[in-house]
This record gives C-alpha cells, sequence and structure tokens, in this order.
C-alpha cells in the first residue's frame, strides 16, 4: 500500500514522511514564515504545511459564552479573535508556496472551508490535510475528496462511528487516504496517546496511518514508528520563548532535526522478522561457548566430565554434546585449552 505526494512514496517499506506544521507560529509575521519553511527544510523534514482559513470561515465575531473559551492556552479569547490573531493570511500563500519550491520542500495546508479548498487548488496544492475539528464536516471532506488530490485525515476527538463516516465519504471519491491517530489536546499528555490505535486504524480500515502528535518532545512520536506510523505530523517553532498561540507544544528546530533523524533510525531499526544470523554478528560467534579440554590427554584415554568443559570461545563442539562425550575415547594426543572436536573422538 502506497501513496505519493509531490514525487515522495508513503508506505510500509518508506521511511516516516515527516510533517512540520508552522500552523500559527509564524505570530503573524511573513518573514518568520519563510524562515519556518527554510528550517523545516534544513531539519530534513519531508513536508512544511500550513492552514487555510479566516476568522469568517471559522466562526462568526460573538461575544455570547458559547464563542468564549475557558482555560487552556487560549483561555480568554473568543473564538473570532483567536482565529483572527492565528490565521495565515490568504495573500502570503504564494509567497510560501514560492518559498518551499525554491528551497526544495513539499507545501500543503489544511483547508477550512470550500473557498479554501478552492484557492488552494489555484495554488497546485500537491494534498490537502483535514484537520481533527473539521473530521465531521462530511460536507467539506467529500468536497476536498472531489479534486482527487491524497487527503490526510486526522481523527482527534472523532469516535469510530465518525471516523468510518469520514472515510467513506473519502472514498466515494479515491483511495489516496492516511489516517492519523491523534489527542486533540495542547499540549497532550503522553500517558493519553493510546498509540496502539495507530495499528488499530490500519488493521480495520486498510489504510495508511500515522500520528499526528501534540505531545511535548518526540519521544511519543519516535515510538509510534513501531506501532505503524508512517506519517508524522508536528508543529514546530523558531523559539518557544515567542509566546505565539502554538509555541507552547511545538518542537524547536534542533528537536525538529532530531524528530526527523531519530524517525528514520527507528524505521531501520524495525527491519524484517528473521532469525538467521546477521552480518554484523558474524564475527562475535566465536565468543560463544563451547567444549574444550580441560587437562592433557593420550591417545586411548576415555573423556571423563572434569576433562572437558563448556567454556568460550566457540572452535569447539556445541555445549548440547557435552554429557553425549562423556565415556567417549579420543583418538589422538590432546592439550588442556584444545577444543573438543569431531576429529579427535
Amino acid at each position: 500500500m502506497e501513496i505519493t505526494i509531490d514525487n515522495k512514496v508513503i508506505g510500509i517499506n518508506h521511511p516516516p514522511y515527516i510533517i512540520a506544521e508552522i500552523s500559527a507560529n509564524h505570530n503573524g509575521d511573513l518573514n518568520k514564515a519563510l524562515r519556518l519553511i527554510e528550517v523545516a527544510k534544513e531539519s530534513g523534514a519531508d513536508a512544511v504545511k500550513i492552514q487555510t482559513y479566516t476568522a469568517d470561515t471559522m466562526t462568526i465575531d460573538s461575544d455570547r459564552e458559547e464563542f468564549k473559551i475557558k482555560g487552556g492556552l487560549w483561555n480568554g479569547y473568543t473564538l473570532y479573535d483567536l482565529y483572527k490573531e492565528a490565521h495565515t493570511p490568504w495573500q502570503w500563500h504564494k509567497a510560501l508556496f514560492d518559498k518551499a519550491g525554491e528551497v526544495g520542500i513539499t507545501i500543503f495546508s489544511t483547508p477550512f472551508d470550500e473557498s479554501a479548498v478552492d484557492f488552494l487548488m489555484d495554488l497546485k496544492v500537491p494534498a490537502f490535510k483535514i484537520a481533527s475539528f473539521e473530521a465531521i464536516d462530511i460536507p467539506l471532506i467529500e468536497y476536498t475528496a472531489k479534486q482527487m488530490k491524497p487527503i490526510i485525515l486526522s481523527t482527534g476527538m472523532a469516535n469510530l462511528e465518525e471516523i468510518e463516516e469520514a472515510i467513506a465519504a473519502i472514498k466515494k471519491y479515491h483511495n489516496d487516504i492516511i489516517v492519523l491517530h491523534c489527542i486533540s489536546s495542547y499540549p497532550a499528555p503522553p500517558e493519553q496517546a493510546n498509540l496502539r490505535t495507530i495499528s488499530d486504524l490500519g488493521n480495520r480500515f486498510k489504510v495508511l496511518t500515522g500520528l499526528s502528535d501534540h505531545t511535548l518532545g518526540t519521544t511519543t512520536a519516535i515510538t509510534s514508528i513501531a506501532l505503524g506510523a508512517k506519517v508524522i505530523e508536528k508543529h514546530f517553532t523558531h523559539d518557544r520563548n515567542d509566546k505565539g498561540p502554538d509555541s507552547a507544544f511545538s518542537l524547536e528546530p534542533h528537536e525538529l532535526q532530531l524528530l526527523c533523524s531519530e524517525s528514520k533510525i527507528a524505521f531501520e531499526s524495525l527491519g524484517t522478522a528473521g532469525y538467521e544470523k546477521k552480518e554484523c554478528e558474524k564475527e562475535n560467534l566465536v565468543f560463544r561457548r563451547s567444549i574444550y579440554f580441560t587437562k592433557d590427554m593420550k591417545a586411548g584415554d576415555i573423556i571423563t566430565q572434569d576433562s572437558i568443559k563448556r567454556i568460550r570461545p566457540g572452535y569447539g563442539l556445541a555445549p548440547k554434546f557435552f554429557y553425549r562425550l562423556i565415556g567417549k575415547k579420543i583418538t589422538t594426543d590432546v592439550v588442556r585449552g584444545e577444543p573438543v572436536t569431531e576429529d579427535v573422538l
């Protein structure tokens, strides 16, 4: 099972595809957003992702209580004010896409309504991401799927029925889908990450799977590779001290670089199931135990339990033959420290 995004193949026989998510970490500064794209490339990420919305495409400007955020990173904001501060201006998008092309990294985005899908199609986006909060917006998912581009779907907060509905909405049009397990908490506690869900999603829905990770650090993300994650998405920033809307749970550049390098090592370490001796082990075979003579003996002597011993190195007969040798006659003279071999019996 493989999917290609911008000529990069994603699949079980390929290293994890690392998406560096800018989100709101540009903090309203285009130059900072452009630099983040450079950082993503320098760190070894496969793609950089942005989000395409305005406050008006996300919500309405209202001071009613249900539109106010209480607790967490964004305590005190109205939804409208948060999205107004955090959005990536649409007039920046072409410059961001051009920068990605210049440095040689894939760029795509998360649309939050149909107008954003159309806008991104004009920019020739190679793929779409459906955010966890929009995983229940079936009309948006279907509209996005109609564009016949690969779709990466995050599942945060969605129950099994909702995930099934979202996948079915995409599969009405095509099968280029990757499903990301996600815990929509910012930051997410590692003990609630439930990474085993990654392999379960793959088995249930016969799709490629991955992780959209909001835990702090890189441990959870790297661990996910052992559970079958083929895509890892992490927010990143120049400096968590910037105090932007998403900075508190984002990776700094050195951490993103670590994620990219360690993910490849983790993938390579999976290998394949097998019990043959590995090439790197062969030189150490001689240090396994084998049977050696522990005293000088003459031809015709009988081997006793105190004349042989199971020791390192491994040039003699295997230890499993130890008791079978007792009572055997030797055919040549031997000295202490000589391996017991077939030709002396």
